[in-house]
């Protein structure tokens, strides 16, 4: 009698722990994460023109620089004067993005001395980011004008290729 109480409670015991029990394989572990992003700081220069085609009045305000990676209230006054005409700034938290692994970043400049132009003020002409002068752009002479650019590891800009 004594083998069939131990039986019995054995039985009880593997009904009781078999809704615990995980028969079913577990599923494919998912991608891995991706890698932290990597980041830089990056100096831009940008030259005014000689004059001023503004009819707000505005010529004294310093050109502001804008990129596609930054949201708003992002954007970097250029307010370091580096000579009669020339603005420097430093842009912070700048995506790498060279050796080409994704599309180029989008730079511009809003320069009240232009603000009376076609572009409204807004261009890549005369911009230079991480020592690099823009040469490819984007809707050039209009108000979407953008520069094209990478940049590397070092806080240097690359024309794409």
């Amino acid at each position: 009698m004594e083998r069939q109480g131990v039986r019995l409670a054995l039985a009880v015991l593997a009904l009781v722990a078999a809704p615990g029990c995980d028969f079913q394989p577990d599923p494919p572990e998912g991608p891995s994460a991706l890698p932290p992003g990597r980041f830089v700081s990056v100096t831009i220069e940008y030259r005014q023109p000689a004059g001023c085609v503004n009819s707000a009045g505005t010529c004294a305000v310093s050109p502001v620089f804008f990129a596609s990676w930054m949201g708003p209230g992002d954007e970097v006054i250029l307010a370091t004067p580096a000579g009669p005409t020339v603005w420097t700034g430093t842009v912070h938290n700048v995506p790498v993005n060279w050796p080409p692994t994704d599309e180029p970043h989008y730079v511009r400049v809003w320069d009240p001395h232009i603000l009376d132009t076609p572009n409204q003020g807004l261009t890549a002409a005369r911009l230079v980011v991480g020592g690099q002068g823009i040469v490819y752009y984007d809707s050039p002479g209009t108000p979407q004008e953008s520069g094209l650019i990478y940049v590397d590891d070092n806080g240097v800009g690359r024309n794409p290729q």
